[in-house]
């Protein structure tokens, strides 16, 4: 040190900064991740908060945060639970499958799935949830909660998603689900080919054909229906309103969208 003109007291000052200012960094970063892990309770994962921690202007790997969460912080995401097992039953085709697992799309309103899903009140009635999201970018383009699971959700909710989408192409437009009889039955075959949309179905008992709506499901329920009691219909409803075209098109990271929101996908929107 004396070769270069540095003396010890100032070089050893200069170490003990650096440790000092990495230290305050860590705890800052670490605050951010315990904050954002409990806004959300409990349900990101490393990759999300990461994701959600460079959108604030932290500069980290993900296997940092990784470290930081789960050896550190002792957080981890809560698991969703797992799918029952499926038997593959003969297919009882109204439409062959044309999505065929090829879940990118290069075009807004190109390849649209849409599925059916069972929620319940605290005093355990059923609600059923009809969803659909546009595989551009995952947007949910329509969501309503209805008190019965009829061909009637599934038109109100297409027709729903039609109305959303100024100027769109209905001729260019295709829409996969599933093989159940809402999506099967006459109304709702006889709604798509007087708009000129195209119908794709998965295979019985597959639920994989249809992915992405599996995924939404899973999101939804583990980000919000699992997390709180609902009392009304009211209750329940609006959750989900708002989950879907706020939280999850506006707010939420999606891997799929190398964890751009969807909204910030389907414009652009940096």
């Amino acid at each position: 040190m004396r070769k270069f003109n540095i003396f010890p007291n100032a070089y050893y000052n200069y170490l003990k900064h650096r440790k000092s200012e990495y230290h305050k960094r860590k705890a800052k970063i670490k605050d951010f991740i315990s904050t954002t892990y409990h806004a959300h309770n409990g349900v990101d994962g490393y990759r999300t908060i990461h994701a959600y921690a460079v959108r604030a202007g932290y500069r980290i790997s993900r296997m940092t945060v990784h470290k930081y969460m789960n050896k550190e912080l002792n957080l981890y995401s809560i698991s969703r639970r797992r799918k029952p097992n499926y038997e593959h039953g003969k297919a009882h085709k109204v439409f062959e499958n044309k999505l065929k697992q090829n879940f990118a799309a290069n075009e807004i309103n190109q390849k649209w799935c849409t599925d059916f899903t069972y929620l319940y009140l605290t005093d355990g009635s059923t609600r059923y949830n009809c969803t659909i999201i546009d595989l551009h970018d995952r947007s949910v383009i329509a969501s309503i909660t209805d008190r019965r699971i009829t061909a009637d959700l599934a038109i109100r909710t297409l027709q729903k998603a039609i109305d959303s989408q100024a100027g769109i192409n209905l001729s260019k437009l295709m829409i996969h689900s599933d093989q159940g009889s809402q999506y099967t039955s006459r109304d709702f075959t006889e709604f798509c080919e007087a708009k000129g949309i195209t119908q794709s179905m998965s295979k019985a008992g597959y639920p994989y054909d249809n992915a992405p709506m599996e995924r939404y499901f899973n999101t939804l329920k583990n980000d919000l229906i699992y997390q709180h009691y609902y009392r009304t219909d009211e209750e329940l409803y609006t959750a989900i309103e708002e989950f879907a075209y706020v939280q999850y098109n506006h707010v939420r990271p999606h891997s799929y969208n190398n964890y751009k929101t969807p909204y910030e996908a389907r414009y652009g929107v940096t």
